[in-house]
């Protein structure tokens, strides 16, 4: 066991959750600044404030950190948006809207976790995921990628969706959810002011939503909860 679980920092015999814990926040800010190959697991230690054998000791090594990341980024997606999705008390109008506030809210509580998930699509060869991707993106995206094609199918049926490919259509609210958070850079070039400000990352979630059901609902649907 390394020495460094004898030491009084973070990395104490009592606190391995929380030193845990630590690593991985420092680990999604750093990959998701630098990337995997420009992340440095020195500079990850330095903001866990953990002695760097300690990344080693929980995690193997700077694959299976980042590896971890991306699982902590896409299992607590998963888990709020599916027990959203699995609501069969509620209509698919009201699924659907929920679903997106959920989504939009996930993602503007850890603004790092988009460009953690572009620099994992950017750094793959062609069309083809990393393999520790492709199993995290089979066990927690492809469920609740199936469940909202399968809602587009559904509120079709009940009259509360226009007719539409679900595949496109949900690669399209996905879109409208992610695209604001991954361009930020460029929303304040454009619009000056901090584009993560509550103000606008509330009136982004207004415009999202405004977004998605006029392009998904029929107006009656829309009328009954999206529009004022």
């Amino acid at each position: 066991m390394p020495s460094a679980l004898k030491s009084g920092k973070s990395g104490s015999r009592g606190e391995p959750e929380k030193t845990r814990a630590a690593i991985l926040k420092a680990a999604l800010e750093e990959f998701s600044h630098e990337g995997v190959a420009g992340a440095r697991t020195e500079e990850i230690a330095r903001r866990a404030g953990v002695n760097k054998a300690l990344l080693y000791y929980y995690f193997k090594d700077k694959e299976g950190l980042y590896a971890a990341a991306l699982e902590q980024v896409f299992s607590g997606l998963h888990q709020r948006v599916g027990a959203v999705l699995e609501r069969t008390d509620l209509p698919p109008r009201d699924r659907l809207v929920l679903y997106a506030q959920t989504h939009f809210d996930y993602i503007a509580s850890a603004p790092v976790y988009p460009r953690l998930v572009q620099r994992e699509f950017m750094r793959t060869s062609g069309r083809t995921l990393s393999p520790a991707a492709g199993r995290i993106m089979e066990r927690h995206v492809r469920p609740f990628y199936d469940r909202l094609e399968k809602l587009i199918l559904e509120g079709a049926k009940t009259g509360d969706f226009r007719r539409l490919d679900p595949v496109h259509t949900v690669t399209s609210i996905i879109g409208i959810i992610v695209f604001y958070f991954i361009s930020m850079p460029a929303q304040q070039f454009l619009h000056p002011g901090d584009p993560g400000s509550p103000e606008r990352i509330a009136a982004r979630r207004a415009a999202m939503l405004d977004f998605i059901c006029a392009a998904v609902m029929t107006p009656e649907a829309a009328r009954k909860v999206c529009l004022p």
